[in-house]
């Protein structure tokens, strides 16, 4: 009996059916002309990248241990000890930064094309809280290590929240777990980064495939309506390629700017200067320059704005040639600043 006749016989589905619904669904996928461009095909990189995270992580995990006591000792033996422990801690820290970067890049492509219009308002909403799990799984993540500069990096940014309106308090204490940083906020972070968000990613994801599937992906302007090429082998061989060339950006840098270990947390002694990771450098940089309180509520005013553009940007005028300049320029004017107050507080 072959093994198809055999599988058949305990589950009786039909497979010929099977394989032929999956050929179209990702084989024979059609896949606009456009995406033969490299800018425009990378909305992968970002999935490509939380697959190696979830790799790594699993790897990292077996050796991590979740206490203020052993925390920093699990990491310094993982880095300096265990085989290929640097390369693995190195490709999840790189890793880390690069899905921040290809997701800004990405969202910035997806603005600057407009492809967030109308049917597509909701796969924008979809991709700006992936943006922010992804932001807050890189903050959780790098309080892990548990050395000085991620224990009080971790103090100042949950120190923030404490000015958010009316729910400021109660949302500090149930991060920390209590009034200050203690072993219950690193035994959260840990359940955050492990568990939590993972499952809230992996759910957004979908829906945010589910959706891109559904609607199809946007064809801007310039290139020829409706011609399409299939998923495989141009687009399927593009993925490999820019899974390959990851790996060996990750793994280059690994090897030349390893990630440090830095020393352990102290909790009576500050450092003399403490900054977050460099994705938050805009955030943090604006709240330094004015009142915090102002601050929080100019950044939130932002992120709900940003959030909902899609239904924002038609309520500024009917007509589509100014909609498309306002559109530009506001999202122009946005990137510069983003720009500039990063390199400001990098130089700082």
């Amino acid at each position: 009996m072959s093994v198809k006749a055999w599988l058949k016989e305990r589950f009786p589905i039909d497979y010929d059916k099977f394989i032929e619904i999956n050929e179209n669904i990702f084989i024979k996928e059609p896949i606009p002309i456009h995406m033969k461009k490299w800018w425009y095909c990378m909305g992968a990189t970002p999935l490509i990248l939380f697959t190696l995270q979830v790799l790594t992580g699993i790897f990292l995990a077996f050796y991590f241990v979740p206490s203020p006591e052993m925390a920093y000792e699990s990491v310094r033996h993982i880095t300096q000890d265990v085989r290929f422990g640097f390369w693995v801690r190195g490709l999840h820290r790189w890793g880390a930064n690069l899905m921040i970067l290809s997701l800004f890049l990405h969202i910035t492509r997806v603005y600057f094309t407009r492809s967030y219009q109308k049917p597509r308002e909701i796969n924008w909403i979809l991709g700006v809280i992936l943006f922010g799990l992804a932001l807050t799984f890189s903050f959780t993540g790098y309080s892990l290590t548990y050395n000085q500069l991620s224990y009080w990096a971790v103090t100042v940014g949950t120190n923030l929240i404490k000015s958010v309106p009316i729910i400021g308090h109660s949302l500090l204490v149930f991060m920390r777990g209590g009034e200050e940083v203690t072993a219950n906020t690193l035994t959260r972070f840990y359940m955050l980064h492990v568990w939590f968000l993972p499952l809230f990613l992996v759910f957004f994801l979908v829906l945010h495939i589910i959706v891109l599937r559904l609607h199809g992906v946007s064809e801007p302007e310039g290139f020829p309506k409706g011609k399409y090429f299939p998923f495989y082998p141009h687009h399927f061989y593009k993925i490999i390629i820019a899974t390959l060339f990851l790996l060996a950006v990750m793994s280059a840098l690994s090897i030349i700017l390893p990630p440090g270990i830095g020393l352990p947390a102290d909790p009576t002694t500050t450092p003399f200067h403490i900054k977050p990771e460099w994705y938050f450098y805009p955030t943090y940089r604006f709240l330094r320059m004015v009142p915090l309180k102002v601050g929080i509520y100019v950044t939130a005013a932002f992120l709900i704005a940003f959030t909902f553009w899609p239904f924002i940007e038609p309520l500024l005028s009917k007509k589509n040639s100014v909609r498309r300049n306002i559109s530009y320029g506001v999202g122009a004017l946005t990137l510069i600043i983003t720009l500039a107050l990063t390199i400001w507080e990098s130089l700082t």
